[in-house]
């Protein structure tokens, strides 16, 4: 079935979803048009390319991020440095678990693709899982690792015959973005498939 996606600001690049690939890029009136028979997803904010987060390993095999369930004794935040480690230490299959949650929430933020060595066959499961590509590693590397790191890697165009691969974030343009961070995201595609919608 194919599925068009559309945000309010940024028309021009809409993008029409066949399966797990893209079927065409385009300005919203004409595609809209031309595939009456099409589903529609409209979204606020601007349509990019997904984000590649350079910070894989450190993510998702050295923080721990706590289930909800966990709230009272860890928090919700990611826990990282000797605490996480500890934890890890004192039950190696928490890593597992965390590794997934870690991925929902680079999901949240438009990571569409991570880089880095990831040692771990948690971490390598649930990268490949979710879906999210692997790619290389920037030689450097934007600030201390984040879920929305500074400067944001976007990743190439959407182009037809590609896989459709993307994200919306709610911002009026690519320097409230950068200015607003990538938690700004309402929807991540990856290969055709809606894996984060913003409640």
């Amino acid at each position: 079935m194919l599925t068009l996606h559309a945000a309010d600001g940024s028309p021009e690049t809409a993008v029409l979803v066949d399966g797990a690939r893209i079927a065409a890029v385009g300005p919203y009136e004409e595609l809209a048009a031309a595939h009456q028979d099409a589903r529609l997803r409209r979204w606020p904010g601007i349509l990019l390319p997904g984000l590649l987060n350079p910070y894989g390993p450190e993510l998702l095999e050295l923080t721990y991020h706590p289930d909800p369930r966990e709230a009272d004794t860890y928090g919700t935040a990611p826990v990282t440095g000797e605490r996480a480690a500890e934890l890890f230490r004192a039950d190696p299959a928490r890593l597992g678990a965390s590794a997934r949650r870690g991925v929902q929430r680079l999901l949240a933020h438009g990571t569409v693709a991570v880089a880095g060595e990831l040692r771990t066959r948690a971490a390598q499961d649930a990268v490949r899982r979710a879906g999210l590509a692997t790619g290389h590693r920037p030689d450097v590397l934007p600030g201390p690792p984040s879920l929305s790191p500074a400067p944001l890697v976007l990743l190439p165009r959407p182009a037809p015959g590609a896989p459709a691969r993307f994200a919306v974030f709610d911002v009026p343009d690519p320097a409230a973005l950068v200015r607003r961070g990538a938690s700004t995201c309402v929807a991540t595609v990856i290969d055709g498939r809606l894996v984060y919608r913003a409640r």
